[in-house]
């Protein structure tokens, strides 16, 4: 039986990958989920599994470098949420790659692949590994300064009245598109800004900010609960505000277990 270990340190959207993996590949068998770099080296290390599904940012140790001290063969997929550097590398090799949230067909692609490669292992999987982490290595090393993400958005800067209120970033429960502005809505009450949805999720930090539909971005802690309405469609409830968020099914997977 083909064995898999998922190392992420956010247990929300470790489960959730865990649960679909299982929905898609019934056989599979989860040796383990682990929340940092050095238990998923451990566990790689004692169990073996032929799979490792790692995140890119992980205390302890990265995913990176899990994956290079590996000692034996594992088919790694990356996981990621936007480490655009690694996924264009990715793209010229052969260990495949997820970004998070990672949609079902996406993910159904890369359990197709793996079933393939584990029923059909090459001599080479290891190589292959080595020569993709070292071509990651390079490609960060040669343009660092051109493709580093820049710190996430600390302050929103808002105009009011004749001068520009300041909030920050952490505070804001929830950023929803409203015609030719973005409203920002916070526990004291709402900001409109210009900045577009699509922008504003570039600036964000995404293990806290969580695309939840085209027009919707959340604050993962301020949600309380996630529930479906009459129709059967979800919602999202936020500390300190009387509205509730609409979730699109393409984003609905994210709060299956809350």
């Amino acid at each position: 039986m083909t064995a898999a270990l998922i190392a992420d340190d956010e247990p929300l959207l470790a489960e959730d990958l865990r649960r679909r993996l299982l929905a898609l590949w019934p056989a599979l068998r989860m040796v383990a989920v682990c929340h940092n770099g050095i238990a998923a080296l451990e566990c790689l290390r004692a169990e073996r599994p032929e799979i490792a599904f790692l995140d890119i940012r992980m205390p302890g140790l990265s995913g990176l470098e899990v994956a290079a001290r590996l000692d034996y063969p594992c088919q790694v997929v990356f996981v990621t949420a936007y480490d655009q550097y690694a996924v264009a590398a990715f793209e010229q090799a052969a260990a495949d790659y997820l970004l998070k949230p990672a949609d079902d067909a996406r993910l159904a692609k890369t359990v197709a692949r793996l079933r393939r490669a584990v029923a059909s292992p090459s001599g080479g999987e290891r190589g292959q590994l080595a020569r993709t982490l070292e071509k990651i290595g390079a490609h960060q090393t040669a343009g660092a300064a051109d493709i580093e993400r820049p710190a996430p958005l600390k302050w929103i800067r808002a105009s009011a009245g004749g001068g520009v209120r300041l909030a920050p970033v952490e505070d804001v429960r929830c950023f929803q598109a409203a015609d030719k502005y973005t409203t920002v809505l916070t526990a004291s009450g709402e900001l409109l800004i210009r900045t577009p949805i699509k922008e504003l999720a570039a600036q964000l930090d995404a293990e806290i900010f969580w695309q939840v539909h085209r027009g919707a971005i959340v604050n993962v802690k301020f949600i309380t609960a996630a529930r479906r309405d009459e129709h059967g469609r979800l919602r999202l409830s936020l500390r300190d505000r009387p509205e509730t968020i609409p979730v699109s099914r393409a984003y609905a997977h994210l709060f299956r277990q809350m």
